[in-house]
C-alpha cells in the first residue's frame, strides 16, 4: 500500500523541485546560465514558428530579460486601442499558453490599426521585445513592438458574442464554441489539463497500467439503472416504416399468386422429365422453378413485415440490435478494469463516463469523467493510502505548475482555492469510521445544528453532512469507511459483522465526496449471496465471478469524480462550467 511523496509544495513562480520535472512543451523558454539569472534566449514552439507567451511572461523576470529579441507571436486580441490621435495602437494579445496578456504596440505605419484594435481579433505579427517606458502604468515587464503584421483575422464586432465586458458564465454557456477565449474557461482549460496530467504521472510512477475500457457496456457497475442505450433499432424502424410506405408489403393474395406459380412450375418440371424431354429443357424448367421458390420465399418473408419496434412474447426483441443485445453508455470502467488488475496487478482507467439522471443540479452532468484504479493484492488501508497521495499529488502538481492560473481563479471566483491546496497538500486526512461519523452528526443534531436530510445510521451521507464533516468538524479532507451494506453495491466485500462492508469515501472541503472506492468482495460464495440478496441477475455478471472461481486475488480500487476534483481546485461553482462541452438535460451544445 505504500504510494511515493508527491513533489515538494512551492507557492510562487520558482524553479520546478527536482523529483518532477516539468513535461518539456511547459518548461518556459529561458536557461539559466551560471550565475543563476535569466539568459536572453527565448524558444520557439517546435511545432511552428511562433514563440508561446507564456515562454515569454512565465520566467522568472517576467520577459525583461528578453528585451532586443526578435520574435514571431500569434493570438487573439483581448482588448486594443488607437491612441496619438491613430498614430498607433496598443493591443492586449494571449494566446491560450497563460493566463497574462503580452502588451503589442503596433504604429500605424505598420499596418492599418482599424483591423486589428476589435476584440476576437486574431493576429500574428513580427516584432522587437522592449522594457516599457517608466510610468506608463503597465504592469508588464516587457512588450512587443511591431516590425510586421503577418496575418489578421477580422472579427465582426456588431454580432461577435465575446465583448470586453465581463459576461455571466450562464451566458458563457451558450457559446460552448467561442467561451475558451475568456479569462476564466481558458485557465480551467489549463488547470484540468495539469490535472490530467498529474494523473497519467502519478499512476505511471507508482508502476500502474493505463487500461482503456470500453464506453459501450452491457453490464450496470452502480445497479443504479439509470443509463444511456445504445441501439440501431429505432434507426432501423423508422427505414423500414419509411420504405413500407413506398413499398407496401404484399398482401396475402400476392403470396397465394407466388405460391400458385410455384406449383405450375414444379408441375411442369414433373410433365417434362414424365415426357422424357431432354436435359436441357429440364434443367431450364427447374431454374425456372427454384426462382419461383425464391421468389415466393421473398414475398413470405416481406409480407410478415410490420411497422413498429421488432417484439418477441409482447416485450422488445433485442437479438435483432445491433450488438445482439441490450447495451448502454457506461457508468464506469471499473469491473472491466478488474480484469485487468486480476491479471497485470495495478492497473487504472481514465475516461468518460454516462448517467441518464434528469437532474439540474450543480453537481450533475450526464457525461463526466471517471479516474478508476485498481490495486491488485491490497485491502482497504491500501486503498485509502493510495487515494490520499493521488489526491494530494494533484493538488502539489497544481501549485507547481499552474500558480498563476490559480491565482486568477482566487482573484474571479474563490479567494480561498489556492490555501484549500495548500490545505490538502500538506495535511495528512482525517479517518473515521461511518458509524464514528454518524454519533458527530447526532452530536450536532442534539446541540441545535438543523440539517436538511434526517440523520441515522443507515443513511447514505448527503452532501451537507459530508461537508459539515469537513469543513467544520475537522476543517480539513477526511476518509469516512467501513458503510452499512445496504447503501453500497453488491461487489464491495462484507466486513466481519456482517453489517458493514469495506467501503471508504474521501470526503473534502467544498465539494463533499470526491472519491469512493472499496476492497471487492474475492469470496465467490460471499458476492453470490450478494447479488441474490440485491435482487440481481447472475448470468451477466457471470466473467466477473470467473475472477473469483479461477485464481481469485485481493483486490481493492476507487474512483475519482474528475470534474468534482476540478470544482474543488477552481472554487468554481456550477459543475457545467469546469467541462468543456458539458451534457445535461436539454443540452447537448456541438
Amino acid at each position: 500500500g505504500s504510494v511515493s511523496s508527491a513533489p515538494k509544495l512551492i507557492t510562487t513562480h520558482t524553479k520546478m523541485a527536482d523529483e518532477v520535472p516539468p513535461p518539456a512543451h511547459q518548461v518556459p523558454a529561458v536557461s539559466i546560465s551560471s550565475d543563476g539569472t535569466s539568459s536572453s534566449t527565448v524558444q520557439k514552439a517546435r511545432f511552428s514558428d511562433r514563440v508561446r507567451i507564456r515562454s515569454i511572461l512565465g520566467r522568472p523576470d517576467g520577459g525583461a530579460g528578453l528585451a532586443g529579441q526578435k520574435v514571431r507571436i500569434s493570438g487573439w486580441v483581448k482588448t486594443g486601442r488607437e491612441q496619438g490621435k491613430g498614430a498607433f495602437a496598443f493591443l492586449e494579445v494571449n494566446d491560450g499558453s497563460c493566463p497574462a496578456n503580452l502588451q503589442v504596440m503596433v504604429d500605424a505605419s505598420v499596418s492599418d490599426l482599424t483591423k486589428l484594435v476589435a476584440t476576437g481579433t486574431c493576429v500574428t505579427v513580427d516584432g522587437c521585445l522592449k522594457i516599457p517606458p517608466e510610468g506608463k502604468g503597465t504592469k508588464q515587464k516587457v512588450e512587443l513592438s511591431v516590425v510586421e503584421v503577418i496575418d489578421v483575422g477580422t472579427v465582426d464586432t456588431a454580432t461577435y458574442p465575446i465583448p470586453k465586458t465581463k459576461l455571466t458564465l450562464e451566458r458563457l454557456r451558450e457559446f460552448p464554441h467561442l467561451r475558451s477565449r475568456t479569462n476564466s474557461i481558458s485557465a480551467i482549460a489549463r488547470i484540468r489539463h495539469a490535472l490530467a496530467i498529474a494523473t497519467h504521472t502519478f499512476f505511471d510512477e507508482e508502476g500502474f497500467l493505463y487500461i482503456q475500457t470500453p464506453i459501450i457496456t452491457t453490464s450496470d457497475c452502480e445497479g443504479a439503472g439509470e443509463m444511456f442505450q445504445v441501439t440501431t433499432l429505432i434507426s432501423h424502424t423508422e427505414k423500414l416504416e419509411r420504405d413500407l410506405i413506398e413499398n407496401p408489403p404484399p398482401t396475402e393474395a400476392d403470396v397465394e399468386a407466388a405460391r400458385l406459380i410455384v406449383k405450375a412450375r414444379g408441375e411442369a418440371v414433373a410433365q417434362l422429365k414424365s415426357a422424357k424431354a431432354s436435359k436441357e429443357t429440364i434443367t431450364a424448367s427447374v431454374a425456372e422453378l427454384n426462382e419461383a421458390k425464391a421468389s415466393l420465399s421473398r414475398t413470405e418473408e416481406r409480407s410478415k413485415l410490420k411497422p413498429g419496434l421488432p417484439k418477441l412474447d409482447g416485450k422488445i426483441d433485442y437479438t435483432q440490435d445491433f450488438f445482439g443485445r441490450q447495451a448502454f453508455l457506461t457508468v464506469s470502467g471499473q469491473l472491466q478494469v478488474e480484469t485487468y488488475a486480476c491479471g497485470l496487478s495495478d492497473v487504472y482507467t481514465f475516461g468518460p463516463t454516462f448517467r441518464a439522471e434528469n437532474s439540474h443540479t450543480s453537481r450533475h452532468l450526464a457525461e463526466f469523467w471517471m479516474v478508476e484504479p485498481e490495486l491488485a493484492f491490497a485491502d482497504l488501508e491500501d486503498d485509502m493510502n493510495c487515494a490520499e497521495a493521488y489526491v494530494r499529488y494533484m493538488c502539489k502538481w497544481l501549485l507547481e505548475k499552474r500558480y498563476d492560473d490559480m491565482e486568477l481563479m482566487a482573484k474571479n471566483f474563490d479567494k480561498g482555492c489556492i490555501d484549500r491546496l495548500k490545505l490538502v497538500a500538506s495535511t495528512p486526512f482525517g479517518r473515521l469510521t461511518y458509524t464514528k461519523a454518524i454519533e458527530l452528526l447526532e452530536e450536532a443534531v442534539a446541540k441545535g445544528k438543523e440539517f436538511v436530510n434526517p440523520v441515522e445510521w443507515g443513511i447514505d451521507l448527503a452532501s451537507e453532512h459530508e461537508r459539515y464533516l469537513t469543513e467544520v468538524v475537522f476543517q480539513k479532507p477526511l476518509i469516512v469507511y467501513n458503510y452499512p451494506k445496504g447503501i453500497k453495491a453488491f461487489y464491495m466485500r462484507l466486513n466481519d459483522d456482517g453489517k458493514t462492508v469495506a467501503a471508504m469515501d474521501v470526503l473534502v472541503p467544498k465539494v463533499g465526496e470526491l472519491i469512493g472506492g472499496s476492497q471487492r468482495e474475492e469470496r465467490i460464495d460471499v458476492i453470490m449471496e450478494r447479488i441474490e440478496e440485491m435482487g440481481l441477475p447472475v448470468e451477466p455478471y457471470e466473467w466477473y465471478l470467473d475472477l473469483r472461481r479461477y485464481g481469485t486475488a485481493k483486490h481493492s480500487g476507487f474512483g475519482l469524480g474528475f470534474e468534482r476534483m476540478v470544482l474543488f481546485a477552481t472554487g468554481m461553482d456550477n459543475i457545467r462550467d469546469v467541462i468543456p462541452f458539458p451534457r445535461y438535460p436539454g443540452r447537448a451544445d456541438l
